[in-house]
């Protein structure tokens, strides 16, 4: 290769290999490193969805517990999953680097999943078998046995903090946005990423529930944690190729700093004169392989942080890059609090969807029936399939008529997403009154152990379109979060979507306790333990109605959300200004 190949050949984003050197587009990164991390995921979701999707069957079933706690514990857990990224986030664009932060994270993460497994396996370790039919009167389990299980849940979750925000963000970083074909790459890998999340999901689903549900827990949470290992084990074994971003101080810090020097500057006149605004040299920027931000009229209070008057430390001085980039986190902002509401309805999916399904009819054959927790299989196969529609057919005809290389916008997607979780819950609704109707014209309304004349696919279309919402709305979430996030904060900016997903189950856990108890009170309950004698139908047209005035809010929302521009524009820039410089002299 002659030197101006050498030279055209490194990545021009700023990546380099673990010990900081720039590294060669033609040995590390696109999708041969990427192949390692979409492995990695497949194994690693079959672990995550092989315990939570069948988690509130065992709390029910051997823990003895209610229709209320056991779903609230589910959520309480999941979203304690998805709000530990924030700190895994922290730690890596801070102190770290994402590769650290993951390798660490998942050693946790292993040492959770073999001590839940190690609880359902032991006998001493779960309450004795109950056969009675109200679970109120089984006997409940110790405290120690809470201890180990909840414990290793938990720590399971810390782990996962390290491991949710890092491992995709590494994945997208394995793509340079300067080159053009890498950029187009960059933009399938989050539809190929939430595939490979899926396919994963779709094991866990079917097989492993399968096993948890006839053949045992032990074996049945065994699997998962095997399934961990070796996806830790493929994830290391493609360290060589992969490219790597440092870590570039605390987001965190670097957000306060900005707000604090803006408040303190609150009462300066503000000016016009660029010269007015402190930024560093565009050499400095050059020689850290860091980007320099041209300042943007929204936020302007936010400017006063980087204007030249008074003391010069941190505190009240800050550069117009910081300010922007701290800009460009607050802006995601309200679109990340839109997002709250459709998580609420993925809890729904894992916990009163699936107890649904326990008082249908489950049998294909004589012989074989399938465990409730098997329909959220067909949540993840119609992910996998409209994915693959939607990456390979849809995006190319709409970017014919849009212009856009992602083919509509990533609100636009999302939009679509949240529209579609109105359809699901007013399904729900209907299907759940249907079901109730059944019920009382055979005499079952206060029979749980009898499952209905019904069969369990009459809940078949309210999971399949919550994975034609999730291609929508979800794969949206995950790239505009990452998308939208400054280059040193990318992390975090992942970690929006965790969080998102986290306010949804802790809000579900908040809504189905005030709404269990208020209705309770009122006269018939909404939410019982016996679901013949509930009201799901009035809860899920709840939901409906809230979705609809969340939808409302996204429009005006989006409608007004300003997408930053991207880095290869700011690089653009100042190569035209190189020529027109050229062309003065």
């Amino acid at each position: 290769m002659t030197l101006q190949e050498v030279g055209d050949d490194y990545t021009k984003d700023g990546t380099v290999d673990l010990r900081g050197n720039p590294v060669r587009r033609s040995q590390r990164g696109r999708w041969k490193a990427c192949s390692f991390v979409i492995v990695y995921e497949i194994f690693e979701r079959m672990a995550y969805y092989g315990i939570s999707s069948n988690l509130v069957i065992f709390m029910t079933t051997k823990l003895h517990q209610g229709t209320v706690q056991s779903s609230n514990n589910v959520t309480n857990w999941v979203g304690t999953s998805w709000l530990t990224p924030i700190l895994g986030a922290y730690i890596a664009d801070a102190h770290l680097g994402r590769y650290i932060t993951f390798v660490i994270s998942s050693a946790i993460y292993f040492l959770g999943m073999a001590l839940l497994t190690l609880s359902v396996s032991l006998p001493d370790l779960r309450p004795p078998k109950c056969t009675k039919t109200n679970v109120e009167d089984c006997e409940k389990a110790s405290v120690l046995q809470l201890a180990v299980f909840f414990g290793a849940l938990y720590i399971l979750a810390i782990g996962t903090g390290g491991t949710k925000p890092n491992i995709s963000t590494i994945g997208a970083d394995q793509f340079d946005v300067f080159d053009p074909k890498e950029k187009i790459h960059k933009h399938s890998f989050f539809n190929w990423w939430m595939f490979s999340i899926f396919f994963g999901t779709l094991f866990a689903t079917t097989v492993l529930v399968y096993v948890q549900d006839n053949v045992g827990w032990a074996l049945g949470y065994g699997l998962p944690t095997l399934g961990l290992a070796i996806s830790i084990i493929i994830f290391l074994v493609g360290t060589p190729f992969y490219r790597h971003k440092r870590p570039m101080g605390s987001p965190f810090t670097k957000m306060a700093r900005v707000i604090v020097a803006s408040l303190r500057k609150a009462q300066a006149p503000m000016s016009r004169d660029p010269t007015c605004f402190h930024e560093l040299p565009l050499l400095e920027y050059e020689s850290k392989r860091t980007f320099l931000i041209h300042p943007t009229r929204n936020l302007r209070f936010l400017d006063r942080a980087s204007l030249k008057t008074g003391p010069t430390n941190k505190w009240s001085l800050c550069t117009t890059t910081e300010v922007e980039e701290t800009k460009q986190m607050l802006r995601m902002l309200p679109v990340l609090f839109i997002t709250f509401v459709p998580s609420m309805m993925l809890a729904q999916v894992i916990t009163l969807f699936v107890k649904q399904g326990t008082l249908l009819n489950r049998h294909i054959t004589s012989n074989f029936s399938i465990p409730p927790a098997s329909l959220v299989g067909f949540t993840t196969f119609s992910m996998l399939i409209t994915i693959v529609i939607y990456d390979q057919i849809f995006v190319k005809l709409a970017r014919k008529l849009t212009g856009n290389p992602r083919g509509i916008t990533l609100l636009q997607r999302m939009g679509i997403g949240i529209f579609l979780h109105i359809l699901i819950m007013i399904i729900a609704s209907v299907t759940e009154r249907y079901r109730l109707k059944v019920a009382a014209d055979h005499g079952l309304v206060h029979q749980t152990a009898v499952p209905l004349p019904l069969t369990i696919f009459v809940l078949l279309p309210q999971f399949v379109l919550m994975g034609l919402a999730d291609t929508f709305l979800e794969v949206a979430k995950l790239e505009f979060f990452y998308d939208q996030a400054p280059e040193s904060m990318k992390s975090l900016g992942t970690s929006y979507m965790t969080t998102s997903l986290a306010a949804g189950n802790f809000m579900s856990s908040f809504l189905l306790s005030t709404v269990a108890r208020v209705t309770k009170n009122q006269g018939r309950g909404w939410i019982l333990n016996n679901l013949n004698e509930s009201r799901l139908d009035h809860y899920y047209m709840l939901f409906a109605v809230i979705n609809l005035v969340n939808f409302i809010f996204f429009l005006m929302v989006s409608k007004f959300y300003v997408y930053r521009a991207e880095i290869t524009d700011s690089a653009n820039e100042k190569q035209e200004t190189k020529v027109l410089d050229n062309n003065k002299e």
